[in-house]
């Protein structure tokens, strides 16, 4: 649940040092003209590894208004995999997994993956994800920023995660790393060498669709149980 302070705060920003904030140009530009948060009104602060406090805007400046805070740990942490889509799908898809409260992103390669990342390039995605999980963290006044990696092979998850699967058992709170392939859907080997598969409904997703779809139903699992 999202503390009252962060919920009422006018924005909520990134910073290096808690015991010290500051916001850099990029920041305070964004907090002062575009969100034209006035002199006076509450902003709150976090290091994006669960730590966070009240301050004050004064003089376009951070003044610090309460005690550092620290989140509980969630019971489970929750990782979503996904064979990536093409384009701005992926920032999309990264950026609801991130509100809806997903702990860790993975972009997995499978069989069928229409979206390869090179040596070359993988760093490159991995960077602007990671910007768009962090805005989407802002945004949605999360204090943990998810981690973002990969992309690695899927047959490196499928003896401890769930695939996504139509055909698949219905998803329970013990499924904490939910896999979802890419367009083609997984194939025959995937599918035989998968611990388990489980069910997001009864149509066909697309991979961004599916995506949130997983991340809803893990988090609320998570919150249920």
């Amino acid at each position: 649940m999202i503390d009252s302070a962060l919920r009422s705060a006018v924005a909520h920003v990134l910073v290096d040092d808690l015991a010290d904030p500051r916001m850099d140009d990029a920041t305070a530009h964004h907090v002062v003209r575009v969100l034209r948060v006035r002199d006076g009104e509450a902003v709150t602060v976090t290091d994006g590894a669960g730590s966070w406090r009240s301050c004050r805007l004064r003089s376009g400046v951070l003044a610090v208004d309460g005690d550092v805070l620290t989140a509980p740990e969630p019971r489970r942490q929750l990782t979503l995999a996904v064979a990536m889509p093409k384009g701005d799908r992926q920032e999309w898809l990264v950026q609801k997994a991130t509100e809806v409260g997903i702990d860790r992103i993975v972009a997995v390669v499978a069989e069928r993956s229409v979206v390869r990342w090179d040596d070359e390039r993988a760093p490159r995605h991995l960077d602007r994800l990671r910007r768009v999980a962090t805005e989407a963290a802002l945004q949605s006044r999360r204090v943990r920023v998810p981690v973002i990696e990969g992309p690695v092979p899927v047959g490196e998850l499928l003896a401890t995660a769930t695939l996504a699967d139509p055909d698949g058992r219905p998803l329970d709170a013990g499924d904490t790393t939910v896999v979802v392939g890419p367009e083609g859907g997984w194939s025959r080997a995937e599918l035989d060498a998968a611990w388990a598969t489980a069910s997001l409904g009864d149509t066909v997703l697309r991979v961004e669709t599916a995506a949130v779809v997983a991340a809803t139903l893990m988090v609320g699992l998570r919150r249920g149980s």
